[in-house]
């Protein structure tokens, strides 16, 4: 399920030894099942409940913590450390993190083909041509599913939510790319609730 380098278990046990008796590593998935999920590392102490929610994995120094329920994106989950002359990173590769939980073998990066699904076929689009292009801008869009009457429904992330210029990049851009691909799709809806702040890109 999980594997940490050597290398990795000596970084992070020199860490926790700098924190109080009987700390050790809590492992965090946020957005699971989603192309925006992230693995997280936190100092973590056990409570005594903690079997009901928790899955504990024993290293030889110390134990990381994940919730019984984010299991199935973690599957093949390595840690490792990048060294270079100013500093040591973390590393975390974890190829199941985008999985859906219904369907834990069901990637959205998978390869698609002319059998696949409306659904995934968009999704594949959506990450390989839409996505790169806002990510220039530190955003990302997201479909939520396709509705009955042939509308793709989106939500916008990061640096496109709150954008001034969120309606023209569905119209202009992103529905137009979707229409050519799938002339079937009648055109798209931005549900995204948009707060604009310091993270909108204008």
């Amino acid at each position: 399920m999980l594997y940490i380098t050597k290398a990795a278990q000596q970084y992070l046990a020199e860490l926790l030894k700098k924190q109080n008796t009987n700390t050790h590593i809590r492992l965090s998935v946020t957005n699971p099942g989603t192309l925006h999920a992230q693995c997280n590392l936190h100092y973590y102490t056990p409570k005594q409940n903690d079997s009901y929610n928790y899955l504990k994995i024993q290293f030889n120094q110390f134990a990381i913590y994940l919730e019984k329920i984010i299991a199935p994106f973690i599957q093949n989950t390595q840690i490792d450390i990048i060294t270079d002359d100013l500093r040591t990173q973390i590393t975390i590769q974890s190829p199941n993190l985008t999985n859906s939980i219904d369907n834990p073998s069901d990637n959205i990066n998978k390869k698609i083909t002319n059998n696949s699904s409306l659904t995934d076929r968009i999704k594949y689009v959506i990450t390989q041509q839409i996505n790169p292009q806002l990510a220039m801008h530190g955003g990302s869009v997201s479909l939520i599913k396709v509705n009955t009457d042939g509308m793709a429904i989106l939500q916008f992330h990061g640096g496109c939510n709150g954008c001034s210029m969120a309606l023209y990049t569905i119209k202009e851009g992103i529905e137009k790319t979707l229409k050519k691909f799938f002339p079937e799709l009648k055109g798209v809806i931005d549900s995204t609730s948009h707060q604009r702040g310091k993270h909108s890109f204008y």
